[in-house]
This record gives structure tokens, sequence and C-alpha cells, in this order.
């Protein structure tokens, strides 16, 4: 069992910056794929970025160049960190972690990020 708890959240101007962190209880199976999702007001959640045990990452379309996935694994920490936010980065952003192979897929309670001047 996995628990995950965001925060960092906040307000910020457009073009600032903020950190987001997702701490994790419970060991991280290393099959796992860690993410970012997040949801805005009236739209679908949706896949922000992606990192795997190995490394790897992946990043939506919108948000590459900006945005950049990372895990301190003493702290069993994944961070996001965001760059040159913009008003459309508005949303509530959700940690999850999940290993496909055995079915198992984590979430956390969300964090919100408001980009408005």
């Amino acid at each position: 069992q996995v628990q995950l708890v965001e925060s960092g959240g906040g307000l910020v101007q457009p073009g600032g910056s903020l950190r987001l962190s997702c701490s994790a209880s419970g060991s991280i199976n290393k099959l796992a794929i860690m993410g970012w999702y997040r949801q805005g007001p009236g739209k679908q959640r949706e896949l922000v970025a992606t990192l795997t045990t190995l490394g790897a990452t992946t990043y939506a379309d919108s948000v590459r160049g900006r945005f950049s996935i990372y895990r301190d694994n003493a702290k069993n920490t994944i961070y996001l960190q965001m760059n040159m936010l913009r008003t459309e980065d508005t949303a509530i952003y959700f940690c999850n972690v999940r290993v496909p192979t055995i079915n198992q897929d984590y979430w956390g309670q969300g964090t919100q990020v408001t980009v408005s001047s």
C-alpha cells in the first residue's frame, strides 16, 4: 500500500514558478510509473508528466520545456518543477503511482495551482 500526499500548490503570477511535492509512504515498486496529472476548471483530468524508476520521462506537449518531473529517492518524494507558468496551467494537480503489471494505482488528494495576475 502506498499513500501519496501532495504539497506546494498556491497562487502565482503568469511567468512565475512553483515546485510541487508528492511524499510517498511505503515503498514504490521498481516497476512503477510515477506521474503528475491535472484537472482544470470544467475539464477532464489530463496527464502532465511521468517518470519511471529507471529515469525515463514523458511530458504533455503543453508543458514540455517548462515543467520537469524528478524524484528524490532518499526522501521517497516525487517533484514537479513548474516554470514559466501560464493562466491555462491553473488546475488541481494530482500525484499518481501505478504498477500496471499488478493492477496497482494510487492517487494523492490533489493540490490547487492558480496562475493569475
